[in-house]
């Protein structure tokens, strides 16, 4: 009985020691769901590993998972993870926003004009592969995996990783262990229809959610004792809550991942299953909150993940700190996949020379600049060491559609209401050029056709004509001489103005911001009304006051740095012009040579990220003895893209204020109220009058002043904008409407 006892005892101390001691085969695998957004609950899950001392020994990932398991098995910890992704602007990532600075004046009227861009070839609509290239995931992945750009066997990574896509042909899950890791994990993220999908080996792969969101068998496989798993996926929405096609599909694609989480949610040893309700997967301003969430749900399970540590071997794992990307040495590069672009053409939007040294920063705006062109539908990179520095494998992917239908919606005082209808056509004569024609159906037709070879930095070549026609009721005096003011007893005159304008022209480019152009015009100006019985011709129901013919030249050097064309936060703006007028058909008999000459410029500057400030001085002046004034300027209403000299000006209507020479000077301060919705507060002041800088009468007080109080809004059709404005001159006041992008 003795020995049975002692034996007993024997048995309890042992097994109780060999408790104790750390098991140095213990091997712990980690897998992280997919879940868009919420995916960030990870990170928080991932800090409380970190705090309690779990040791992770290979990561499994899908998606939003891949993501930041892949960051995690390449040396950065949770802590880290969270202050990285605290400073992502998730919004420009996701919609491939493009920094204003990486696009030349052609590609910037692009994307400040035209609301919708549809690929039509072969008189076929074509609907994008998706919303966005992907292109902003890469870079970011690219430069926080560059420390690990040499490892093309994920096994060999800090941590052992793999993750999972979908063969978008069979819809079979893909398991990605080997090759360019920001590739792989861009695949495994390729969200449909958000994402493009991204090609490996020849294989087409999407979102690796739609096959495999939760990869725990592959992991056990890879000889796993423990298993730590990471759940943000849905739940069943209830039916309340599905009123949109998207919600509808994410539900249908839940029913099969929600019945594979109950068998596999049992596989795990250390389910957390943060509480992400009221979160969607683009929640990505609700961050801080989902990253909160994850490192509750992980505390939960504290006393579980202790005993791992505990029975782990007690060595501390040594990973790699990861080192801070500042610049990166360019040994030699490889461009493949392109055709009708040059290598010194791809070279060239990059600005990257073989053996040089540029900043991450620097780098970056060069895949910016390429990517801007829209020429490609993708660039994908890798860094592969070399020496002391990094080869530079570039994969560019041409776009084969070279015709677009571009759409636009717009209203304002001058014009009214607008439908915009533009097909432009690239590759039409030479690789380097493009034809552009927008169709301005509404209250007043207009059109605008654009034809361009664009040789970058050298002399490019430009066709344009422009139509444009409006009727307002303006200032007499920009028609009427000071005898028929008097005579006539007018102050206004309701007019019907059309005018045709063709250029041929050259231009050059210093830098992407700064162009200079020389060329020919000719115009075509016409200006009715039926408001004066015409004394010549009493019998017709309209007076002509203009339909001359005008020849010139002209010129005109732009330097643009704003961040943004409508609300600026930063940038400096100049843009000057000079016509000479050599020749007219002379309806009214007075013409003789003239010139005139007008330059804009403008600073911005923010104070902090909500608030910011605009100064503008504008100013122009006639040379020359015609006495023809419809080629004055004239000052008044709010607006952009005008034609000929007119102003705008607040507190007056459009062409209120006559003269051949002007000084403007204004104030704009903004202030975002939350984001996409602006308060704005604006002063303008003037000094308007013929020979006025002769007369020295601009350096005098202004005679003209008006304010503006306003709100904006901004959508993917351009600002939506109402200003209340007013004139301590006239005591009066005016509203000014304004919807969608100018054109």
């Amino acid at each position: 009985m003795k020995g049975i006892l002692s034996f007993l005892v024997f048995f309890l101390v042992f097994t109780s020691q060999a408790q104790q001691q750390p098991t140095e085969k213990l091997k712990v695998g980690l897998v992280l769901s997919g879940g868009g957004a919420k995916g960030l609950a990870h990170i928080g899950a991932l800090k409380v590993l970190d705090s309690l001392g779990v040791k992770i020994d290979y990561i499994a990932g899908t998606s939003m998972g891949a993501v930041i398991g892949s960051l995690y098995a390449s040396g950065y910890s949770g802590k880290e993870l969270d202050s990285i992704f605290s400073n992502v602007n998730f919004d420009d990532i996701i919609s491939d926003n493009l920094p204003r600075a990486s696009k030349t004046f052609y590609e910037r009227e692009n994307s400040e004009k035209y609301a919708i861009f549809i690929p039509f070839n072969d008189f076929k609509i074509q609907l994008p592969s998706a919303l966005s290239r992907g292109q902003n995931v890469f870079n970011l992945l690219s430069k926080l995996t560059l420390h690990v750009s040499g490892v093309t066997n994920f096994e060999q990574l800090p941590i052992p990783f793999f993750c999972i896509a979908t063969d978008v042909e069979t819809g079979a899950p893909v398991v990605l262990d080997k090759g360019s890791l920001p590739q792989a994990v861009a695949a495994s993220g390729a969200f449909p229809t958000l994402f493009q999908p991204v090609i490996i080996d020849s294989q087409t792969l999407i979102d690796g959610g739609v096959a495999n969101n939760y990869p725990i068998d592959e992991l056990k496989a890879k000889g796993m004792d423990v298993i730590i798993g990471v759940d943000v996926q849905d739940d069943l929405a209830k039916k309340e809550a599905l009123k949109s096609a998207p919600e509808i599909l994410l539900q249908i694609n839940n029913y099969r991942t929600i019945r594979d989480m109950k068998v596999k949610s049992k596989k795990t040893d250390v389910y957390i299953k943060p509480d992400i309700k009221g979160f969607s997967v683009i929640s990505f301003n609700d961050g801080e909150q989902i990253v909160e969430r994850g490192r509750i749900a992980a505390l939960q399970l504290a006393d579980k993940l202790k005993e791992i540590a505990r029975n782990q071997s007690s060595s501390k794992r040594n990973l790699p700190k990861v080192p801070e990307t500042d610049s990166i040495s360019i040994k030699n590069i490889r461009v493949i996949g392109n055709d009708t672009y040059t290598r010194a053409y791809v070279l060239g939007k990059l600005k990257l020379k073989t053996q040089e040294k540029v900043s991450y920063h620097q780098f970056n705006k060069g895949v910016n600049n390429l990517v801007a062109t829209n020429n490609f539908d993708s660039f994908l990179y890798q860094f592969k060491p070399s020496d002391d520095g990094y080869d530079l494998v570039a994969n560019v992917k041409e776009s084969e559609v070279t015709t677009h239908l571009k759409l636009g919606l717009h209203y304002d005082d001058l014009y009214k209401s607008a439908a915009l209808i533009n097909v432009s056509q690239k590759r039409v004569l030479f690789n380097n050029d493009v034809a552009s024609l927008d169709l301005v159906l509404g209250d007043n037709i207009r059109y605008n056709f654009d034809y361009y070879i664009d040789k970058g930095f050298y002399w490019s070549i430009g066709l344009k004509s422009r139509y444009n026609a409006f009727h307002k009721s303006i200032s007499a005096s920009l028609l009427l001489d000071e005898s028929e003011l008097i005579t006539t007893g007018l102050n206004k005159i309701e007019i019907e103005l059309s005018d045709i304008t063709n250029q041929f022209y050259l231009q050059t480019l210093f830098r992407k911001d700064l162009s200079l152009i020389l060329g020919v015009e000719y115009k075509n100006l016409q200006i009715t009304s039926e408001t004066v019985i015409d004394i010549v011709d009493p019998d017709t129901d309209e007076t002509t006051y203009e339909n001359s013919d005008f020849v010139s030249v002209f010129g005109k050097l732009k330097f643009d740095t704003y961040d943004n064309k409508y609300f600026p936060n930063e940038g400096f703006l100049f843009d000057g012009d000079m016509h000479l007028f050599l020749s007219s058909s002379d309806f009214n008999n007075n013409f003789a040579q003239f010139s005139f000459a007008k330059a804009n410029i403008g600073y911005a500057l923010s104070f902090s990220d909500k608030f910011s400030i605009q100064i503008r001085s504008e100013g122009g002046f006639r040379v020359g003895d015609d006495s023809n004034n419809s080629m004055s300027f004239a000052l008044g209403g709010y607006g952009n893209n005008f034609i000929n000299n007119f102003i705008s000006f607040y507190g007056y209507d459009y062409v209120s204020i006559i003269g051949d020479s002007f000084v403007k000077s204004s104030l704009n301060l903004d202030y975002e109220l939350v984001k996409n919705h602006h308060i704005n507060l604006s002063a303008n002041y003037a000094n308007v009058a013929d020979k006025l800088f002769e007369s020295g009468n601009w350096l005098t007080a202004p005679t003209y002043s008006g304010y503006a109080l306003g709100y904006a809004f901004e959508t993917i059709f351009g600002p939506v904008e109402a200003k209340y404005s007013w004139s301590p001159e006239t005591g009066k006041s005016k509203w000014f409407f304004n919807m969608g992008f100018w054109f």
